[in-house]
């Protein structure tokens, strides 16, 4: 087992140094574009597909309560795939539906939508996206590197931050420290950049 936990740090460790390389620029674009969406007075919608709505719920946290500084709550919302609202959805609709209606009832011109999808092809992502090019709103995707369903899918307004790994382990864990670094970004540019 020792092994087996030394070979999961390399893994890790091999994904991260992939990612350093490939993502610094996107993630600054996506702190930007997430920095002058909250300038203008828009919001931030976040999804997240499986184990990925997880890290949904975490950079939501990170907007509407704190990342690292005491700050004001950033206008953002989960789409939520827990309790009444997902259960009265998937219950009237078909389950692809559950973050279209959701999505439609608040989206507005100028948000921006925040995609977490590490593997390929869930039909409910693939609806909301569909979604948010006729709301024109911009999305960002977090995705992996075997995510070929967002390919035509996404403008030349919107930004994929696909982590370069295949095993959602390693994407859910590559994602987990982008959120990361786009909240303190977005800190560091709305709150210490001019100090």
């Amino acid at each position: 087992m020792l092994e087996k936990i030394k070979d999961l740090y390399t893994e890790n460790i091999q994904t991260q140094i992939a990612a350093s390389r490939l993502l610094p620029e996107h993630i600054v674009n996506a702190a930007n574009k997430l920095v002058n969406c909250l300038l203008r007075g828009n919001k931030i919608i976040v999804c997240g597909h499986g184990r990925a709505y997880a890290n949904a719920q975490f950079l939501v946290a990170n907007l509407l309560n704190r990342y690292d500084l005491e700050r004001p709550s950033f206008p953002s919302v989960l789409l939520n795939i827990d309790g009444a609202v997902g259960s009265a959805i998937v219950a009237d609709n078909h389950v692809n539906t559950l973050y279209q209606r959701q999505f439609n009832a608040i989206a507005q011109q100028g948000d921006i939508l925040v995609v977490m999808s590490p593997t390929a092809g869930d039909a409910s992502i693939i609806n909301i996206l569909n979604c948010a090019v006729n709301k024109d709103v911009s999305i960002i995707a977090f995705s992996g590197a075997n995510n070929d369903h967002l390919q035509g899918l996404l403008t030349e307004n919107d930004l994929e931050l696909q982590a370069p790994a295949v095993k959602e382990s390693r994407i859910l864990e590559s994602h987990l420290f982008t959120i990361n670094a786009i909240c303190e970004l977005i800190d560091y540019k709305l709150f210490t950049q001019n100090s």
